[in-house]
């Protein structure tokens, strides 16, 4: 539900046609040095590949089974999208990390692929199951929408390494925020069909041309915080607390009131700057 400015990672191909140029030490090629912020960026991947694990063992796999009390696969589900909320955490700090720090040649392709993993397969795949789980004939109709929320991720993440937009700004909901908020709409079990529109329009959100402000300072702040809350409702849904379904489904209508609020913002600082530009200018033509 978060997503930083990778504007410093997709620079580095001038570090690497400076820094290969330098002796090496150990014989190691610079371009396959890993930093401390492509680590960050590889747990992010791994947390979505293990989305993808507990979502099958702990959900479909009992499912088709028939095994498995549904205490279990409560467990798991929240597992998995506490995975994607881990994944989302480090997404927030590689890029903080990497500008602060040195960063490899390698560190955009690495957060692209990475984000493909965490925020495009792990919840698309989460509505694939879902659909399977609510009735065999939604499975048709949840494997497109599933299809859409993958395609749409890949084409955000190819246009964000390709096309230049205002600083400060994303062009269309962010893949994280993107991906949190599909994963929300499946645990508010809505209707079938309400669920299967909104998913199709949270997948619209992330190739329009909205813009969302890049969390930076206090709204990253902000956004590091509503995560780890979003993290103990999880828990305490999973472990069955009283009022903890209540406290979920409040925190997944807070998540998609904000997917929608939150594009506010920055067409607020857009005012304000070209309101500013007006008078600077104004204020330099008079005599």
């Amino acid at each position: 539900m978060t997503v930083i400015d990778r504007k410093s990672r997709s620079s580095r191909a001038s570090w690497a046609e400076v820094e290969d140029e330098e002796p090496e030490d150990d014989g190691m090629p610079l371009s396959m040095r890993l930093s401390i912020a492509d680590t960050l960026t590889l747990s992010n991947a791994t947390c979505g590949f293990l989305a993808v694990y507990f979502t099958t063992t702990g959900v479909l796999i009992p499912h088709l089974t028939n095994s498995g009390d549904a205490g279990v696969v409560r467990n798991n589900a929240a597992t998995a999208v506490l995975l994607m909320l881990l994944a989302s955490v480090f997404d927030l700090f590689d890029g903080l990390v990497a500008r602060k720090l040195r960063a490899s040649p390698m560190g955009a392709e690495l957060d692209n692929l990475s984000d493909l993993i965490s925020f495009g397969l792990a919840p698309a795949y989460f509505v694939l199951v879902w659909g399977m789980v609510v009735g065999d004939v939604h499975e048709p109709l949840s494997a497109v929408a599933a299809i859409v929320v993958l395609l749409a991720v890949i084409l955000r993440l190819a246009r964000f390494s390709c096309v230049q937009v205002p600083d400060g700004v994303f062009q269309g909901m962010p893949s994280p925020f993107g991906a949190l908020t599909v994963v929300s709409i499946v645990l508010l079990e809505l209707p079938f069909t309400p669920t299967l529109l909104a998913i199709v329009g949270v997948a619209w959100l992330m190739v329009s041309r909205v813009e969302y402000p890049k969390p930076r300072g206090t709204l990253a702040v902000a956004m590091l915080s509503w995560i780890v809350l979003s993290m103990a409702l999880l828990t305490a849904w999973a472990f069955d607390a009283p009022g903890g379904l209540l406290m979920l489904q409040t925190a997944c209508s807070l998540q998609l009131v904000l997917g929608a609020v939150i594009p506010l913002f920055a067409m607020v600082r857009r005012v304000y700057t070209i309101r500013d530009n007006r008078r600077e200018a104004r204020a330099a033509a008079e005599p």
